[in-house]
């Protein structure tokens, strides 16, 4: 099994949020790499660091798990909506997503700048300088040193 990061911003999606819904579709992820990792490589039960963006500070805010298999994300289908895209069809969809399943939220967020100044977590490629992608996976050095350093058994 692998681990994942997974971002979204707070003021649209946060962790609050899933813990509130409990599941929640991953939909509107527009890159293909991100969506091939959903649609080829995560596996129900998979876990997943669920990561704040574009917020003051970004961080790591809780964990999440893969609570579904993929399936055709049904928002490209949407024609008035932020993710349409004219060129999937039913038949040939071109965005896949899975559910997500809240496990756990941290006391206090992990912040980018402290996972940055740790030597253990500065190799994550969420710490990389140009790595954009909204969905990465996570080596279990990493993701259990992140689940210490935020007090959290799982």
């Amino acid at each position: 099994m692998l681990n994942w990061l997974i971002k979204s911003e707070p003021d649209v999606f946060s962790i609050r949020d899933l813990e509130k819904v409990e599941q929640e579709p991953w939909s509107g992820v527009r890159n293909y790499q991100a969506r091939n990792f959903m649609w080829r490589d995560m596996k129900v039960g998979e876990l997943a660091l669920f990561y704040h963006s574009n917020a003051n500070p970004p961080g790591i805010a809780g964990v999440a798990r893969v609570a579904s298999a993929a399936y055709p994300d049904p928002t490209q289908f949407e024609k008035n909506g932020e993710y349409y895209d004219p060129k999937a069809t039913e038949e040939k969809p071109r965005w896949y997503l899975v559910d997500f399943e809240h496990v756990a939220t941290f006391d206090e967020l992990l912040p980018l700048t402290v996972m940055k100044a740790d030597d253990v977590l500065s190799e994550m490629l969420v710490c990389q300088k140009g790595t954009r992608l909204s969905i990465t996976p996570v080596e279990d050095k990493h993701f259990n040193h992140v689940l210490d350093l935020a007090g959290v058994t799982i």
